[in-house]
């Protein structure tokens, strides 16, 4: 499976509206339904759904993902590889995705190495100003009232004051379920891995208050590699 083919094309760009970005959201889940093995989730994935990981990111203008990914998966600089930057260049985006996050608790994990990397550039949408002096990141907090502090009012200023067209999101489950709620998510990108957890307590790849009605979703692509199906949807 060539995953630079794929993901090349996407031009996902050129279908932001004007009040939002093109909101893709990528997740795995073992055949059982859980979204992570021992609280981590790269233990499911393969070099293939690695790729496919790693080039959905170069294609994205950000990054949006909960404290909880933040810190459970230590992030760290969002684009690693100078090829992966040097490409974005040449398409015409910045070297980086913007990295997003949204903390109703103002509570932000900043021992991971995201928030110690120079060339990273953050925005935090938070109800308070937040004390990140020890950071060497490029930070912006947006302070919103608590009020205002919604998803839907993050991807607003997204488009509007960071001119984010094309927005990622790679979780975790409890974003995921209120990006659903708030019917934030264009494309849901699911890796279904040939692996079985046997159940725990690792999550589903959506969590929180259930939907009034289903959300349907369309087939855009189904595609296997070795052992993995690769499925790509937009929502109805």
């Amino acid at each position: 499976m060539d995953v630079a083919q794929l993901v090349a094309g996407l031009d996902l760009g050129s279908r932001a509206g004007e009040q939002r970005p093109c909101t893709i959201v990528n997740f795995i889940s073992s055949a059982d339904g859980r979204a992570a093995f021992h609280g981590r989730s790269g233990a499911l994935g393969d070099e293939a759904d690695h790729e496919l990981f790693h080039g959905l990111r170069e294609q994205a203008d950000a990054v949006l993902a909960g404290t909880r990914t933040l810190r459970t998966e230590r992030y760290g600089r969002l684009i690693g590889d100078p090829e992966r930057r040097e490409r974005r260049v040449q398409a015409g985006r910045s070297p980086e995705p913007l990295a997003c996050v949204v903390t109703r608790s103002g509570d932000l994990p900043l021992d991971i190495p995201l928030f110690s990397e120079p060339d990273a550039r953050i925005v935090v949408f938070s109800p308070a100003k937040q004390e990140l002096s020890g950071c060497a990141a490029q930070i912006e907090v947006v302070v919103l009232d608590p009020g205002e502090l919604t998803l839907t009012t993050a991807l607003r200023r997204l488009r509007a004051d960071f001119g984010v067209r094309s927005l990622l999101c790679e979780g975790g489950p409890t974003l995921f379920g209120a990006m659903l709620r708030e019917r934030l998510v264009d494309e849901l990108f699911l890796t279904l891995a040939p692996k079985l957890t046997g159940g725990g307590s690792s999550p589903t790849i959506s969590s929180g208050p259930e939907l009034t009605e289903l959300a349907p979703l369309s087939l855009v692509w189904a595609l296997e590699h070795s052992d993995s199906l690769y499925l790509r949807y937009a929502m109805a």
